[in-house]
C-alpha cells in the first residue's frame, strides 16, 4: 500500500488557479524544517457547482509541483466520494475519503452483531487504554447498540475500498474513513469498536475523520468547549493506538479534522497533543483559498474590487439557495449581514476588512465571511469574467493565500 506521511494538510482550490501560491506555503514551512505533505482536495459537489473535472484538479497541482520544484510526496484527495461518485476520480487521485455518513444508523441484523461480538470478546468488560486515565466499561449492550449503529457504515467503506482498488489495479493509494458529517460525536469506546469493525473488513485505513463536539462551521473558528474538545481529542489519539496494536491497523493511522480551516482556537490543543504523543495529523481545508481570491480582489481595487462587490450583492440575492446545502455547517444572521448597496460604497480596505479572518478587527464579519465562503458558485457562474480577473490580479491574490495557509494556519499547528 501507498504510505501517508506523518502530516498531511488538505487544500482547496475551488477554482484551480492558486496551487502555486499553496504550495509555497509548503515550501516555507519546510525551509524551517518542518515537513507537512500538500493534499489537494476537491469534493465531487464542488466539481458538479464549478463545472470542473478532477483531471482539472491534478493537472494545476502537477504543474504546480513542477514549476516550484518541489520534490516531496504530494497528493489528491477524491473528496467526501461514494460509491456513486468514487469512478470519475480513478485515473487521477492517489487518496480517498470514503464518506459513509449517510449510512451510520442503518441497523445491522441481530445475526451480524453478534458475530461481530463473537470476534471481538475484548470489547465487553473492562478496556486499559494507555493515555486514557480511567478505564473504559463497556458493556455487551453497549457494543451491541454501537454496532448496530456503525456496522452496515464500517462494511460500506470496506466494500468501497475494494472498488478503488479492483478499478485501479493495485492498493498504492490511501484510504480516510469520514464519519463527521453526523449528529453526534462519536465516544472512545465508540471509535473503540469502530476501529475493530474496519479491521475486520481487512483494508489499510491510515486516517478517520470522527465527529468532534462543538460546531466546525465553514471558514470561521471553531464554537465550542475547548477543554471537552481537548479531551476528546486526546482520547482518540489514545484509542487509535491501542487500535493499531490490538487490531494490527496500519501504524501510520491517524487523526482526520475536517473543516479544519480557520479553526483557530483548537490549534493550541491540537498542537500540544501531537507533541505529546508524537502521533500524526491530516487536517483539511477548502474554501478558505476561495475567500483569499476576493481578499485579494478587493485589494486590487479597481474593477476586480467591483466585481468582488458584484459577487456579494448576488451572494445575499441567492443567500437561501447557496446557505441550504450547507445549513449543518454555517450560521449566518441575516440581521449582521450588510446590505449591498451599503457594500458597493465600500473602499478595498472596508471589504477586506470585513472579509479577512482577523477576529481582533472590530470590523470582520464572520456572517459576512460564512455567506461568501458557499457563494462561489456565484463566481464560477460569471465563467472567464472570474477567471480573467484572477489572472489579471494572481500576484496580489496569490500573496494572501500563501500568507493564509503559512501564517495562520500552519505556523499555529506545526511551527515552534
Amino acid at each position: 500500500m501507498k504510505t501517508i506521511d506523518k502530516f498531511t494538510f488538505g487544500v482547496g482550490d475551488r477554482f484551480a488557479h492558486q496551487a502555486e501560491a499553496q504550495l509555497r506555503a509548503f515550501q516555507l514551512l519546510a525551509d524551517q524544517g518542518v515537513q507537512v505533505t500538500p493534499v489537494w482536495n476537491k469534493s465531487n459537489r464542488e466539481h458538479l457547482i464549478v463545472g470542473s473535472e478532477p483531471a482539472g484538479t491534478r493537472a494545476a497541482a502537477d504543474a504546480a509541483v513542477s514549476k516550484l520544484g518541489w520534490s516531496s510526496d504530494y497528493l489528491l484527495d477524491a473528496d467526501h466520494i461514494n460509491l456513486e461518485t468514487v469512478d470519475r476520480y480513478l485515473p487521477h487521485c492517489d487518496f480517498y475519503t470514503i464518506d459513509v455518513a449517510d449510512d451510520i444508523g442503518t441497523p445491522a441484523a441481530p445475526e451480524e452483531i453478534s458475530a461481530f461480538i463473537d470476534r471481538h470478546p475484548e470489547l465487553v468488560g473492562t478496556v486499559l487504554i494507555e493515555g486514557i486515565e480511567d478505564p473504559l466499561e463497556i458493556s455487551r449492550e453497549d457494543v451491541e447498540r454501537t454496532a448496530r449503529q456503525f456496522l452496515k457504515a464500517c462494511e460500506l467503506a470496506g466494500r468501497i475500498y475494494r472498488h478503488i482498488a479492483s478499478e485501479k489495479g493495485s492498493e498504492e493509494f490511501i484510504a480516510e474513513v469520514s464519519m463527521d458529517e453526523t449528529d453526534d460525536p462519536q465516544t472512545p469506546p465508540e471509535m473503540l469498536i469502530i476501529l475493530a469493525a474496519i479491521s475486520d473488513q481487512g483494508f489499510p485505513i491510515q486516517t478517520i475523520a470522527p465527529k468532534f463536539t462543538g460546531r466546525f462551521n465553514k471558514g470561521v473558528d471553531y464554537v465550542g468547549d475547548l477543554t471537552q474538545f481537548e479531551q476528546e481529542f486526546n482520547d482518540d489519539l489514545a484509542v487509535i493506538a491501542h487500535a493499531v496494536k490490538s487490531y494490527g491497523l496500519p501504524e501510520t493511522l491517524k487523526l482526520s479534522v475536517h473543516s479544519g480551516s480557520d479553526k483557530f482556537s483548537i490549534y493550541g490543543p491540537i498542537k500540544r497533543a501531537l507533541a505529546r504523543t508524537g502521533a500524526g495529523l491530516h487536517i483539511k481545508t477548502a474554501g478558505t483559498t476561495w475567500l483569499e481570491e476576493l481578499i485579494g480582489l478587493a485589494e486590487a481595487g479597481g474593477d476586480a474590487l467591483v466585481l468582488a462587490k458584484q459577487i456579494y450583492a448576488t451572494a445575499l440575492e441567492k443567500k437561501e439557495a447557496l446557505c441550504e446545502p450547507y445549513a449543518t455547517v454555517i450560521d449566518v444572521d441575516d440581521s449582521k449581514l450588510p446590505d449591498s448597496r451599503e457594500v458597493n460604497g465600500w473602499t478595498s480596505e472596508q471589504y477586506t476588512d470585513a472579509l479577512r479572518h482577523d477576529q481582533a478587527n472590530p470590523a470582520y464579519n464572520k456572517h459576512f465571511r460564512q455567506l461568501l465562503h458557499v457563494g462561489f458558485k456565484v463566481a464560477a457562474q460569471l465563467g472567464d469574467t472570474y477567471l480573467d480577473a484572477l489572472k489579471g490580479n494572481s500576484e496580489v491574490i496569490g500573496k494572501n493565500v500563501c500568507e493564509n495557509i503559512y501564517e495562520r494556519h500552519m505556523v499555529p499547528l506545526f511551527g515552534d
